[in-house]
């Protein structure tokens, strides 16, 4: 049983090591002069619990996750993040990295009071961010 044990060890270690020098997934370029930001609500504003948060694309189209089309991508909302996602690996799903994957460009939202930010990043249609990076200028809203 202690040799059983000790073989899965060291091939969980194995396989770690393995994906820790595993290279990053295909990146996608992103067209030159391409561009996402938040249409509303502007930076500075007062809003309401629920606030919808309206996105913009220039030079790029939308489409849905898992289609791949060049020049298009989907929108990922971040939600009082401070660090860009890594580039190379898949955007993160959770409650401060939200996914629109069916190609929505917009979105309402329900946040606690209290001052939050808002940033848009595209990625291509495996949840990876393009090179460069395509995303908003953060704005930050208080919730009243």
């Amino acid at each position: 049983m202690k040799r059983f044990l000790l073989a899965v060890a060291l091939a969980g270690l194995a396989g770690a090591v393995v994906a820790a020098d595993a290279p990053g997934l295909p990146v996608t370029k992103a067209p030159a002069g391409a561009e996402v930001y938040i249409i509303s609500p502007k930076d500075g504003a007062i809003v309401g619990t629920e606030v919808t948060v309206q996105f913009g694309l220039k030079g790029m189209g939308v489409a849905p996750a898992g289609v791949k089309k060049e020049g298009t991508g989907h929108h990922h909302l971040l939600v009082d993040v401070k660090d860009l996602p890594a580039a190379g690996q898949p955007i993160p799903k959770d409650e401060q990295h939200l996914h629109f994957g069916n190609g929505q460009t917009e979105t309402t939202l329900k946040l606690a009071p209290g001052k939050h930010t808002l940033q848009l990043e595209l990625a291509d249609e495996n949840h990876i961010p393009f090179e460069p990076a395509v995303v908003s200028k953060p704005v930050t809203i208080t919730v009243k």
